[in-house]
């Protein structure tokens, strides 16, 4: 095999979700011989391995022997039932805490399948694992999920493509000495003749052999009885609707086990055809008990029976009928039963039954997809969502549970699920020609709109809600939520655009109709506080954004009563921007380093994702307060982490993005890595006017960037022409009096100093020194390096006295505001002009 030998053990290392050894696990030596070699002859990069075969063929009951019998030689066996993607890569994630890969809530998913399969591509901290992916039907699925490395990866799938993108091993049905063998273990006593006529009848098919002894060893009936009632339930199940994939007597069998269960106990029966509309994953008993009140009056009595639902239980594990988990707590049935009792049902009862299955999953909602106690509860629905069809369903509460769920997947970051359940509900509901016509599909398209901007297709996003709002004006009126909520993203969309004062016009009045509908401490209401308060940012009052924002904090932590709650996190990593931006250094450091602190505290504690882009945008913040306190080489390790977390999570085109490629360009000019900063944010520059657009405030910052290290490099002219142009396109954008264009304005009067215009620098000095000493405020750093650098100009210019008095207050104030060994304040007392640089923030 791969990797070191060692020496053996009794059991590995790791062991997860390995279902339980067959004792009557008969035959297949030279399969496992055949398989073993090809594993043991790889000489390079590990292959994939798989067990081809028809359904029944006993192919995963070949992977848990093959796990069970080399167990010794590895140090990791991981099972994935890999027969859902939604639920594959949470398989593979729950890896992660095992490998002591800490720090990774299970609910972000993408973060923890990263870490797997890098892991265990690098061997540590064990080289010698197994990972087993069963019931892979589409290889396409699993394509980027196969680690390489020193380990070994098996697959069991009916699908016949595996054949071209692994090492396949063909697993075909028991040979009769085989099907003699088991049937001799499995019924213990059986006759030879008997045991062959059986085995001629099920076709030797491995799991028709194993329902057909399963039925045998509980009941006692002979191989004459059982022969003969095969042959009539077979004809009248191949006359209704023959599988077309399955041999007659995998249904055959599967439906005399039913038979009994009908006259034995009828209760299990209805619950194991309820059963069969979920999905295939194991369904938690709770759901059923939470949920029967729903259902009609004999069924919801019986399941409120704890006796008769536990003696039901115990029936349907007796006939193999379904996989009864005691100590978790549910019951899980196979899908090839599932569909044999779906098709058995006329399709009025098979309609009934559906929308009793859509009634338990929506009375299991917890009704708030915002709050992280929930979220398990919601992966665990996942799983039983599409299988069971419930976007069709029309009852209120399924649907509510639906758009429920695309939130619970929003909130944990997990944006491509979201978008294929959204996209199933509307190809649904547009199969019945309701898209745009009714309340549900202004809500599916309000999560889409919701999604695409999380995803940070803005653009998109933006032309999806103004038709969305207007739909919900006209259908539900200006006061439903529904409207609200599209409201809130139009004021989104406004900021992404770059219309910063419209965006705040317009939430202002969204505030007040918030706090008339909702009421002042309802979550919908603070969020829209939230946007408001980035509304102040973005024009440039940063005091009433830190005022609004505080009031804020105080507000969500009253309702959800802990300051590691991840919305009061979120506000408190606001306030430290606030406080950054408005001057207030050393305090903005500290409160985003408690910020910060709390999503890694929620990380920990497997609450919250620790890679979320809330919290990638707090870690950002960080970087660019401590980069402002002085601390360059601190800043840009943070930074080089951050944006590399940015790229993995969100990737390399995404605004959020773009904005730590800015902060790492930054950092790296601070740190005097001038070579890199121009690589950096000059590349970053041409992907910010394709994401933002030429003309976007943002845009015209970035330039500004790229012209401070163009300065450092001695290419003034360089500097000049893009500060130039900056200089116009804020004007256009941002009006004069936005703190971006001053920035713009006293970076453009430095370089025109270092070309020799002393006069042009000093008139622009003193049209910004006053413009942001109203925007700022007197002590803010930036007005303080505006007045150092006019008094350079006053004293070049003949003013000497004005300059030496401005000058000699000036940097005794950045002094006392930064201290003295800061080192803008070192620069001011050496003479050197001094610049700031432009960071995009939260829109």
């Amino acid at each position: 095999m791969n990797g070191a030998e060692g020496t053996a053990r009794g059991v590995p290392v790791v062991w997860g979700s390995v279902p339980q050894r067959n004792k009557n696990f008969t035959g297949r030596e030279s399969l496992l011989e055949n398989l073993r070699g090809r594993v043991r002859g790889e000489v390079t990069a590990v292959l994939p391995h798989a067990l081809q075969g028809m359904g029944g063929v006993g192919k995963t009951q070949l992977a848990i022997e093959y796990a069970y019998r080399y167990q010794s030689d590895y140090d990791v066996v991981w099972w994935v039932s890999a027969d859902q993607a939604a639920l594959v890569r949470s398989s593979l994630a729950a890896l992660a805490p095992r490998l002591g890969l800490t720090g990774i809530a299970p609910e972000r998913v993408e973060d923890g399948v990263r870490a797997v399969l890098d892991s265990l591509r690098r061997g540590e901290p064990y080289a010698r694992w197994l990972l087993i992916f069963d019931n892979a039907d589409q290889p396409e699925m699993l394509r980027d999920l196969m680690p390489s490395g020193s380990g070994d990866v098996l697959v069991t799938s009916r699908n016949h493509r595996w054949q071209s993108i692994v090492d396949a091993v063909e697993v075909d049905v028991f040979t009769r000495q085989e099907s003699l063998e088991f049937l001799h273990r499995r019924v213990p006593g059986s006759m030879d003749d008997d045991s062959d006529r059986l085995a001629n009848e099920l076709g030797d098919l491995p799991l028709a052999l194993e329902q057909a002894g399963a039925l045998q060893a509980e009941t006692g009936m002979s191989v004459g009885e059982y022969l003969k009632l095969l042959a009539t339930e077979a004809r009248k199940l191949l006359a209704e609707n023959p599988p077309s994939d399955y041999p007659w007597p995998v249904a055959a069998a599967w439906s005399l086990s039913m038979a009994r269960l009908r006259d034995q106990m009828p209760f299990a029966l209805d619950l194991l055809r309820r059963c069969a509309f979920f999905g295939p994953e194991p369904i938690p008993r709770e759901l059923l008990q939470r949920g029967r009140h729903r259902l009609g009056s004999s069924l919801r009595e019986l399941l409120g029976d704890p006796i008769i639902v536990s003696r039901g239980m115990r029936e349907l594990g007796r006939y193999s009928l379904a996989r009864i988990d005691n100590s978790r707590k549910t019951l899980q049935v196979h899908r090839l039963i599932q569909k044999l009792l779906r098709d058995e049902l006329s399709a009025e009862e098979a309609g009934k039954i559906r929308h009793e299955v859509h009634l338990l999953l929506a009375a299991a909602d917890p009704g708030d997809p915002e709050n992280s106690d929930n979220w398990s509860t919601y992966h665990e629905l996942l799983a039983h969502l599409a299988p069971s069809q419930l976007p069709e369903c029309p009852d209120p509460d399924a649907r509510r549970l639906v758009k429920n769920v695309i939130d619970y997947l929003y909130y944990i970051g997990d944006y491509t699920t979201a978008n294929a359940q959204i996209h199933e509900g509307l190809r649904l509901r547009a199969a019945a020609g309701k898209v745009g016509e009714d309340r549900d599909s202004i809500i599916l398209r309000g999560q889409e709109a919701m999604v695409q901007w999380a995803m940070g297709e803005y653009r998109q996003a933006a032309e999806k809600r103004l038709y969305i709002l207007e739909q919900a004006r006209s259908l539900l009126g200006e006061s439903d939520e529904y409207t609200l909520h599209a409201l809130s993203g139009y004021g989104a969309d406004l900021r992404a655009s770059g219309d910063f004062v419209t965006a705040l016009e317009s939430d202002l009045d969204l505030v007040e109709r918030y706090r008339q509908v909702h009421g002042r401490d309802h979550p919908e209401t603070l969020k829209t506080v939230h946007n408001l308060a980035v509304d102040y940012s973005l024009t440039s009052d940063y005091r009433t954004a830190r005022a609004v924002d505080e009031q804020n904090y105080q507000d969500r932590l009253d309702l959800y009563g802990r300051d590691e709650d991840p919305w009061v996190v979120t506000s408190l990593g606001a306030i430290a921007r606030d406080m950054r931006l408005g001057g207030e250094y050393f305090e903005a450091v500290k409160a985003a380093d408690r910020a910060r602190q709390r999503f890694e505290d929620l990380a920990l504690q497997g609450e919250f994702p620790k890679n979320h882009p809330w919290v990638l945008l707090q870690t950002k913040d960080y970087s660019v307060a401590l980069r402002k306190i002085g601390r360059f080489q601190e800043a840009l390790r943070l930074a080089e982490d951050v944006y590399r977390d940015h790229e993995q999570v969100l990737g390399a085109e995404h605004p959020e993005t773009l904005g730590a490629a800015i902060n790492l360009g930054n950092a790296q000019r601070s740190a005097g890595d001038l070579d890199g900063s121009m690589e950096r944010i000059g590349k970053t520059m041409r992907r910010y006017g394709a994401v933002w657009g030429d003309d976007h405030p943002f845009t015209h910052g970035c330039e500004v960037n790229l012209a401070l290290v163009q300065r450092r490099l001695g290419h003034l002219e360089e500097a000049r022409s893009l500060l130039t142009g900056a200089l116009a396109g804020l004007e256009r954008t941002v009006g004069a009096d936005h703190h971006y264009l001053l920035t713009c304005l006293v970076n453009l009067a430095t370089v025109i100093a270092d070309l020799g215009g002393a006069a042009a620098a000093r008139d622009m000095g003193e049209k910004a020194f006053p413009a942001l000493q109203r925007v700022l405020g007197s002590d803010h750093p930036h007005t303080l390096a505006c007045a150092v650098n006019l008094a350079t100009d006053l004293a070049a210019t003949g003013s000497a006295e004005d300059a030496t008095a401005l000058s000699r207050d000036a940097r005794a104030r950045l002094a006392q505001s930064l201290g003295a060994d800061h080192p803008d304040v070192q620069r001011s007392e050496r003479g050197d002009r001094l610049t700031f640089d432009f960071e995009p923030t939260e829109v």
